[in-house]
């Protein structure tokens, strides 16, 4: 195997054709691999055979140019077979506060069946430490062979950032492990082929460690400026000034800014695997997680009140108000709105009889059958008809000097307005 890795000879699978899947299945063409990409949704299916992508840091171009490449994609089961490489990016939401492992377990159970003696299986989706060896190994092995001596498996977190233009695919550092050592230094050859740079580490258990531990100290982090945030006004201190002159320490300090909450695939969903795999192993609680979890959790609401109160204190009520919110994907330059709480702030809202729109420029007009309120484009007139608009997400075609001359009134939870002529108040 790692010959026909060298030579760029082998059959590389990859199983889910999302933010993870497509953007290594780019990369697998890219330097010379036969690719198959496997979805089961039909759609992605089909969009991507038109050479359509709908990954943002996938520009149709380059979908058309692995197509040209040979890089073929279905939804059919009978098209993983024949592969030398497998790699599992599919989700792993929660479901009722418990991971669900579900399309993990489909995807192996699919691989099983087609499993042949010297391949390799690579899980990428996010997970709790011991997933590869509890539940990946004994499916696959549901072939007959065995891991460690028939196939190679390993596990690989992936560090995908949508809408990060400078740490991509290629050029972020690829924590990889493997089963035994042959399987490693199988998982790492492959990699090495696609990125930079890779880190190997000893067992599939810490490799999913890592990616847990990467994102729950940044949720914890997030948490912890939330909550100052709320302090901070009640002390009567710019928390945005006090994080600007942290940040000037060199040493000792990483900085963090307040916002409306968490979303996304990452934050919202990977420190509860953590929290959860501790509880069900020693019967402790993972307090830290718990603690960023009910702070984040509640920041929409912490959101809805200041609204309020702004409100209030310029005669309104929040009921027939007309608000404009200004972005309702998670994260800026991103069109993703999983888990956003742009939309919980939207929910909380028109619950209090507001009347929403909201602009975001990553996200089609036509696409808010999931939204509480509909889409409408960013421009002067919008900011105009509103009563107040809600700043949400960073994303850079938010030009904030025509929000501050247009809007009559603005709330800001990011942080962008500050220092202009700003008729409301800042988060």
């Amino acid at each position: 195997m790692l010959e026909r890795i060298e030579n760029r000879t082998a059959k590389v699978m990859i199983v889910g054709q999302g933010y993870v899947g497509l953007p290594v299945a780019m990369r697998a063409v890219e330097v010379g691999f036969t690719v198959v990409g496997f979805d089961v949704d039909p759609r992605r299916v089909g969009a991507l055979r038109d050479g359509h992508s709908y990954v943002e840091d996938v520009p149709d171009e380059q979908v058309a140019a692995a197509l040209s490449a040979g890089y073929t994609v279905t939804d059919d089961v009978d098209g993983l077979a024949g592969f030398d490489v497998a790699v599992i990016s599919v989700p792993t939401p929660l479901r009722d506060g418990s991971p669900d492992l579900t399309y993990v377990e489909s995807a192996a159970r699919a691989l099983s069946a087609v499993l042949c003696a010297g391949a390799l299986v690579v899980l990428e989706s996010t997970t709790y430490p011991g997933t590869t060896e509890e539940l990946v190994r004994p499916v696959l092995e549901e072939s007959g062979l065995l891991a460690g001596r028939d196939f190679f498996l390993g596990y690989s977190p992936e560090r995908i950032d949508p809408g990060n233009i400078q740490w991509t695919f290629q050029n972020t550092p690829k924590v990889v492990s493997g089963l035994d050592e042959a399987s490693c230094r199988v998982v790492e050859a492959f990699y090495g082929a696609l990125v930079d740079k890779v880190v190997p580490v000893g067992t599939p258990a810490e490799a999913e460690l890592v990616k847990l531990l990467e994102n729950t100290f940044r949720h914890v982090n997030i948490a912890l400026v939330n909550e100052l945030a709320m302090f901070a006004e009640d002390l009567g201190v710019d928390i945005w000034s006090a994080i600007d002159a942290a940040s000037t320490k060199p040493f000792g300090y990483m900085r963090f800014t307040p916002g409306p909450g968490v979303g996304g695939h990452c934050l919202p969903v990977d420190p509860s695997y953590l929290s959860w795999r501790v509880r069900r192993r020693s019967g402790h609680t993972f307090r830290f997680v718990e603690l960023a979890n009910d702070v984040n959790e509640h920041m929409p609401d912490h959101v809805v009140g200041r609204v309020t109160g702004l409100l209030n204190r310029h005669g309104r009520a929040v009921q027939g108000t007309r608000i404009l919110l200004l972005g309702v994907a998670y994260k800026a330059s991103t069109s993703d709105w999983r888990e956003s709480p742009s939309v919980v702030v939207a929910d909380r809202l028109a619950a209090l009889g507001a009347a929403l729109e909201a602009c975001d420029p990553h996200i089609p007009v036509t696409a808010h059958a999931d939204l509480p309120c509909s889409v409408v484009p960013f421009d002067a007139r919008r900011l105009e008809q509103c009563d107040l608009a809600i700043l949400l997400v960073d994303h850079p075609e938010f030009d904030p000097d025509l929000i501050c001359r247009h809007a009559p009134l603005v709330f800001d939870t990011k942080g962008v307005l500050r220092g202009r002529d700003l008729r409301g108040e800042i988060l």
